[in-house]
């Protein structure tokens, strides 16, 4: 136990020299130095907390922020809302909680089976399964066999999204039975990983919902939740109109997962409802900020699955977007998801488009038809456009560099 303290104080210290020397938030260093140094330091620092585990390829920030809110209605919660997910982002988090505070943690999907053996989680909340960084992670059907594996040795309560195919067969692949699953009809818009059932392999008919299988007995469980436009339905019919301030029906579908995981956890679901709507800023995600002449909203979207639901939000008006990619080891160094994203919505309207990648972007939108310049930065990308409303749309490592430009008045 000595020897975790001293590991714990070095990691500690580490993160405060990071901070002042000006070399970053300290969000993952004391995390990797722990783990360098005593590499079962997430099993300690889990141990004697009600630990809250939220994976998935799409939601998982606004997911883990909408939940931790929820929970801080009992008492203090600690979180790596920030995005860090990965084991170090872990252990960053739990490294300055005190002993015995509760912990809802966001986990990468790869990263999630090392979590749940480490954290013994009591609630696990399953979003949704993408291809994400293929050059990282494979492909889906990897996670899925993962997360079964991991399931069927875990004994928490699985909160889990009804509408994936995919993560419906991970979870029924542990609990055939379905003791300690609460489902919620999250939706899942995106299909393009969907081609074949993952339970027997067959072709689907047509993939609708509530899906089935017309090859095999896989069909959608009975929700014990679902979205039914703006408001959120439990199966004994009571209602609760969301009435969020973030935007869009993927956060609709984030906050129906908070809640449901918060009632598991005890917290009513009129409280868990009240504190969703006043969570108002996610890391910056819909950030609006007033640069001169022109009212910038800022999105993330990482993978075809965010992109289609980043559209759906965007197209609904008249405003031009600004498109900014990147592909560093953060964002997954293969674009060719690119192909896979809807972009001939855009035509019609004012496209521009920068970044590292701004070029394969530039190809893609050229077979879409869509209109489009291309600018060296945010700021050319601004003044090129008239003043007024513009969306800024960004993959991950571009909509840090974005949020950046904005807090410093596109300089």
């Amino acid at each position: 136990m000595l020897v975790h303290r001293v590991v714990f104080a070095l990691a500690r210290l580490a993160g405060l020299v990071s901070r002042r020397a000006g070399r970053g938030a300290g969000r993952t260093l004391p995390g990797r130095l722990a783990l360098l140094l005593r590499r079962d330091s997430l099993e300690r620092l889990a141990r004697g907390r009600s630990v809250v585990l939220v994976s998935g390829t799409n939601g998982k920030t606004t997911t883990t922020r909408l939940l931790t809110a929820a929970l801080g209605f009992a008492g203090p919660v600690v979180s790596n809302s920030s995005g860090s997910n990965l084991e170090r982002g872990l252990v960053s988090a739990l490294l300055d909680a005190e002993a015995g505070v509760s912990a809802v943690l966001e986990v990468d999907e790869v990263v999630l089976p090392t979590a749940m053996s480490s954290c013994r989680p009591v609630v696990v909340v399953l979003l949704n399964l993408s291809r994400d960084q293929l050059d990282r992670t494979s492909e889906v059907t990897f996670h899925v066999k993962r997360w079964r594996e991991a399931l069927t040795l875990y004994g928490g309560t699985v909160v889990a999204n009804a509408d994936d195919p995919l993560v419906a067969t991970a979870v029924r692949g542990a609990r055939p039975t379905e003791h300690d699953v609460v489902w919620v009809a999250a939706g899942q818009p995106w299909r393009g990983d969907l081609a074949l059932c993952p339970s027997c392999g067959g072709a689907w008919e047509e993939l609708v919902e509530p899906w089935s299988c017309a090859h095999c007995s896989a069909r959608r469980p009975d929700p014990h939740w679902a979205l039914d436009g703006g408001e959120l339905v439990a199966r004994e019919g009571s209602r609760w109109s969301l009435a969020l301030a973030l935007p869009g029906r993927a956060n609709a579908a984030n906050a129906g997962m908070a809640v449901a995981a918060a009632c598991v956890l005890d917290v009513p679901a009129e409280v868990s409802v009240e504190l969703a709507r006043s969570v108002t800023d996610v890391e910056g995600r819909y950030l609006s900020s007033r640069q001169g002449d022109h009212d910038l909203r800022l999105l993330l979207a990482k993978n075809p699955a965010g992109w289609l639901e980043a559209l759906s939000e965007i197209t609904s008006g008249p405003a031009p977007v600004v498109i900014a990619l990147n592909a560093r080891s953060a964002d997954g160094t293969d674009p060719s998801w690119l192909w896979d994203v809807p972009f001939e919505r855009l035509a019609g309207r004012r496209v521009v488009v920068t970044g590292e990648r701004a070029t394969d972007l530039a190809v893609r939108l050229h077979y879409a038809e869509v209109a489009h310049e291309v600018h060296p930065d945010l700021r050319a990308c601004v003044q090129a456009l008239p003043p007024g409303a513009c969306d800024v749309v960004a993959n991950y490592t571009a909509f840090v560099q974005a949020r950046a430009s904005l807090a410093r008045g596109l300089s």
